[in-house]
């Protein structure tokens, strides 16, 4: 069985990032093939990256790096909670991925954005980007969704049921590259 984490793409105080991360958890219940886990970045309290070794070399000094490696490195895929601050990702998850490398090579992932105007949408790309120099491989299915209208009071997340759909449709194609990319790792 393959582990996924959720991980929260936000530090900020008030964010809605653990909502919708409570919701994707509740939402994995009925998957058979995935173990899921929140993994929230705010817990691992990262400064701004501040490892004197790049992090392809995988020699971290600091304690909240060696944390943050152990955690990410026993999850086989990760999907990627993320709002949109100013047509980007937030940054204290841009920060987060920096931190590690080998970590996250050969691991699937997803994305499920929100955000006013246009769900997250703007979040996503640059992190597809990002997350490809790193050999993680991002899957089509994406789910986004809109503060204005699937939130209840601006607050927790209510999507209609096409949302749950496509959550659900996420789920197993993530699962799919999850368990094809971890015979990839234990093949080398």
């Amino acid at each position: 069985m393959v582990k996924i984490a959720i991980v929260t793409g936000t530090t900020r105080p008030g964010t809605k990032a653990p909502a919708v991360a409570d919701w994707i958890l509740a939402q994995s219940s009925s998957q058979r093939h995935a173990e899921f886990d929140i993994l929230d970045i705010a817990a691992f309290d990262l400064p701004l990256l501040d490892e004197p070794i790049p992090p392809m070399r995988g020699q971290y000094t600091r304690n909240h790096t060696k944390a943050w490696s152990e955690a990410v490195a026993k999850y086989d895929g990760f999907i990627f909670v993320t709002p949109e601050y100013n047509h980007g990702p937030a940054p204290a998850l841009v920060n987060a991925i920096d931190y590690l490398a080998a970590e996250w090579a050969d691991k699937a992932a997803a994305f499920v954005s929100y955000g006013a105007q246009a769900g997250g949408v703007r979040a996503v790309e640059p992190l597809r980007s990002m997350l490809a120099a790193l050999n993680v491989a991002t899957i089509a299915n994406h789910v986004n969704l809109s503060l204005l209208t699937d939130f209840v009071g601006f607050s927790s997340p209510n999507p209609a049921e096409t949302k749950v759909q496509e959550l659900d449709a996420l789920f197993r194609q993530l699962t799919r590259w999850a368990k094809a990319l971890s015979g990839i790792r234990s093949s080398i």
